[in-house]
């Protein structure tokens, strides 16, 4: 049997494209920031912690990354730390080409009846609107990046030290327990990086508030993956069989 043939590669292969995508629309996604309470039809709920107030507004980045937990969890449930760390790799080096590619195309000058082109549906300036979306600061690229690389290898060694702890069984205890610990690095690291460190400089109290709520969001987040976590992994078992499923799982182990 040819090797693309083979269901270990092409769930790999798939796996790995999900992943991926769901990576870079969450990042270009991101610029964005909505209000959690006004999307569900709620009054807005004040939160007041470290002497800073604020309400429920999020990037839209995080309505996706809960997918990505989700994924890395499979992928290291069937291929390990290994197979974790080259899709996270991969999915780094495709994020900084599609910075650079953003970068080109911004700088690329445009064409004189384009930039009034959307004036009829209120953007004045198609080139300004265009530079605001897809130009994210540098602050925050590197912030993103390193924070994302960080939490997957946190994500990975939690994963697998519970996962030698409770064997085959609780499926849910290992993915939200090292989804728990990483997000906490990847929370904190990219906000600081990205607010504390850039141009904004964030005193220490709002940089702490809002890093608390944005990882309290992710948690909970996490928690209401459960299910989705379980469809994927019922969906995996099937796909592979029972004897590739034990045999990925065994290697996977290591």
């Amino acid at each position: 049997m040819h090797w693309a043939e083979q269901r270990p590669v092409r769930l790999l292969v798939a796996l790995s494209g999900f992943f991926l995508a769901d990576a870079m629309v969450a990042e270009f996604a991101g610029p964005k920031v909505f209000s959690l309470e006004a999307s569900l039809g709620l009054a807005d709920m004040a939160w007041h912690l470290l002497g800073v107030s604020g309400t429920l507004s999020f990037t839209v980045g995080v309505v996706f990354w809960p997918l990505v937990f989700v994924l890395t969890d499979i992928i290291n449930e069937y291929y390990g730390s290994k197979g974790v760390r080259l899709v996270s790799w991969l999915t780094a080096l495709f994020i900084a080409w599609s910075f650079v590619a953003a970068y080109v195309a911004i700088h690329l000058s445009p064409a004189a009846f384009w930039l009034q082109s959307g004036q009829s549906s209120g953007v004045p300036d198609m080139q300004a609107a265009y530079a605001q979306i897809f130009g994210q600061g540098m602050w925050l690229i590197a912030g993103s990046l390193l924070s994302f690389l960080t939490g997957q290898w946190v994500d990975v060694q939690v994963f697998r030290r519970i996962r030698r702890l409770t064997g085959e069984r609780r499926i849910w205890l290992r993915a939200t327990g090292s989804t728990a610990v990483s997000q906490l690095f990847d929370t904190f690291l990219v906000l600081y990086i990205a607010f504390v460190l850039g141009p904004q400089h964030w005193p220490m109290q709002q940089f702490l508030a809002v890093a608390l709520v944005n990882y309290v969001y992710k948690l909970l987040a996490a928690l209401l993956a459960i299910p989705l976590l379980y469809g994927v992994h019922a969906a995996v078992e099937r796909y592979l069989g029972a004897a590739d499923s034990r045999r990925l799982r065994a290697a996977a182990l290591g």
